[in-house]
């Protein structure tokens, strides 16, 4: 029992490192990003032409 619980916990702990490497890296990307989107992103908006579809009618 003792050997369970000592495993159990040796795998949260390094469950638990590894979720605030991981936490501490994405924000750094997610900062990094948002930067370099607000400044490079312009987005094309298209016109939707619904009169001159065609749609199939559901059986």
């Amino acid at each position: 029992m003792m050997t369970f619980i000592s495993i159990l916990f040796i795998l949260i702990g390094v469950n638990a490192i590894m979720m605030i490497f991981s936490l501490n890296v994405f924000g750094q990307r997610e900062r990094q990003s948002s930067n370099s989107f607000l400044e490079d992103h312009s987005s094309n908006i298209y016109p939707i032409d619904l009169v001159a579809s065609k749609y199939k009618k559901a059986v």
